[in-house]
């Protein structure tokens, strides 16, 4: 049950998702959705699509959503230059991370459903 909807979470709406929790409980599970964009906005626009899609499925049960979004604010000068690579930023020799003209928030996303089984 899970697989297809994470799957379905990449193809349609270009994000990074992952079932990333609940492991250990029967019948739950939580999936995580990330993505970068250029403007807030589309970020919103695509969580809450996100968020519909789940809530949509018969065969679950929307539990929780869970939004965080981050700008260039919340990184601070002590961030490692490999965390700043894998997101996509620019950092200069001084350690210090900048995100290019314009970048707009990271967001994540972690949605709880219930229903099913999992896989």
């Amino acid at each position: 049950m899970v697989r297809p909807v994470v799957a379905e979470l990449r193809r349609r709406y270009a994000v990074s998702a992952a079932e990333t929790g609940h492991h250990d409980l029967h019948r739950r599970v939580q999936i995580a959705v990330a993505l970068v964009a250029a403007d807030r906005a589309h970020c919103v626009e695509v969580v809450e699509a996100c968020e519909r899609l789940v809530a949509q499925r018969p065969e679950m049960e929307l539990l929780a959503a869970r939004v965080r979004y981050l700008s260039d604010e919340d990184f601070d000068e002590d961030v490692e230059s490999a965390a700043g690579i894998e997101s996509g930023m620019e950092i200069d020799s001084g350690g210090n991370v900048e995100l290019p003209a314009g970048q707009a928030p990271v967001t994540e996303d972690a949605v709880t459903v219930t229903g099913g089984s999992h896989g």
